[in-house]
């Protein structure tokens, strides 16, 4: 069954000239077919480089929604539209303009996992494989809202020296991890590195020998003597790593670390996505426009 669908979806990419980009959260069998996986900032770069009339994105719908504002002429499919991001849903546009309007002459500055509307009322996005450079690029002296994710953005006031208006938004898969995790992942791997998630909270952040993105653990994995590392993220991760990696070894710091949302794109709905062409992720034009600055403004930088 696995085999028809997989030569069903490579048939009509054909037909539809269509690419599939993958986030490194999804399944082993969806980022096996994908044409290029990656992280939130190497999925954007290649959401501007991609010549194809379609893109599907497997992930979750602000991604997609980043595609579409990148690539307005393109059509943009999503497997499953209900596959949402909770840190996302955590701050409308509405509360990021009263939260400016506390703080007039701050630069506000979103992490990608945000929707359009809150993008369009930014100065700068940021992933978390870039947001140490991009938040460098930014004026001293300047006063600086950040949102949503808390985590993220205590990790780069800390590495900067620096201190930011913090949104209490936050990733309830990186959220569940603990120190105590950590501890007990390294009593089982002896000697192991561990690599964990900017947004971990900060214990785990603390308690782990370094905190990338997963496109950083991607380049820690490929240049590390380790034959062992521990890894300190979603768990959709490992085939990426493994794959990359073949004679190494990599542990979750629990493997029950699994973003539901992530899950939900499978091999039958990409397939009936390219079939149906549906569904189509649009962002109104107005809320595009002002988005597309903010996103801009950090490929720039990055």
């Amino acid at each position: 069954m696995t085999e028809a669908i997989t030569d069903e979806i490579k048939r009509l990419k054909a037909e539809r000239n269509a690419v599939i980009l993958a986030h490194n959260y999804q399944r082993a069998e969806v980022q096996a077919i994908a044409d290029f996986t990656g992280d939130s900032l190497e999925l954007a770069r290649k959401a501007t480089q991609v010549d194809a009339d379609v893109i599907v994105f497997c992930g979750v719908y602000f991604m997609a929604e980043t595609a579409a504002i990148l690539n307005p002429a393109k059509t943009v499919l999503i497997p499953d539209s209900s596959a949402g991001c909770p840190m996302a849903d955590m701050i409308t546009g509405e509360q990021l303009r009263a939260l400016k309007a506390k703080h007039p002459g701050a630069l506000a500055v979103c992490y990608v996992n945000s929707t359009a509307e809150v993008k369009a009322e930014c100065d700068m996005c940021v992933t978390s494989g870039n947001a140490e450079k991009v938040m460098s690029s930014l004026p001293k002296g300047r006063e600086v809202i950040f949102v949503p994710d808390r985590h993220l953005a205590s990790h780069i006031a800390e590495k900067r020296g620096e201190s930011y208006i913090l949104w209490p938004g936050y990733c309830p898969t990186h959220q569940r991890l603990t120190s105590k995790a950590i501890a007990d992942a390294r009593a089982a791997h002896p000697g192991a590195p561990v690599l964990v998630h900017p947004e971990c909270p900060k214990e785990v952040r603390d308690a782990a020998d370094e905190c990338l993105s997963t496109g950083g653990m991607c380049a820690y994995a490929r240049s590390s003597d380790a034959s062992d590392i521990i890894v300190g993220t979603e768990v959709g991760i490992l085939h990426r790593l493994k794959t990359e990696n073949p004679g190494k070894r990599f542990w979750p710091v629990d493997e029950m670390t699994i973003c539901p949302n992530m899950k939900k794109t499978t091999l039958a709905n990409l397939r009936d996505a390219l079939r149906d062409m549906s569904p189509r992720v649009t962002v109104e034009a107005e809320i595009a426009t002002r988005a597309k600055r903010a996103i801009d403004a950090m490929l720039a930088v990055s």
